[in-house]
């Protein structure tokens, strides 16, 4: 699991590449929480186009990078979703809290 980040105009972007399962959600978490650490975005967006597999520990990273964006008073959405990590989000009900799109 890879995050890479860009931060323009107060809104970071951070791709996330690789397996998103168990061991990379604890990878991910740790390179997410650093990032919106040491910028404090006032909006974040979470760009999944470069995963190639997700699981429910997805929806965890998800649901904590939105607390944290919230905790700062910023926005947080998730773009270019793949279609296997939709089929999890959609399963979840995860898009009545974060909005979603997937990739078109």
């Amino acid at each position: 699991m890879t995050v890479k980040s860009s931060m323009s105009d107060c809104v970071l972007t951070l791709y996330l590449y690789g397996e998103l399962d168990h061991h990379g959600a604890r990878e991910a978490m740790s390179g997410i929480e650093d990032k919106i650490n040491l910028l404090l975005p006032r909006d974040c967006i979470l760009d999944l186009s470069g995963l190639t597999f997700m699981d429910s520990s997805g929806i965890a990273v998800i649901l904590k990078t939105y607390r944290r964006i919230n905790e700062i008073g910023g926005r947080m959405w998730v773009e270019n979703v793949p279609k296997q990590p939709m089929k999890v989000l959609d399963a979840s009900g995860i898009d009545r809290v974060v909005k979603i799109s997937a990739v078109n």
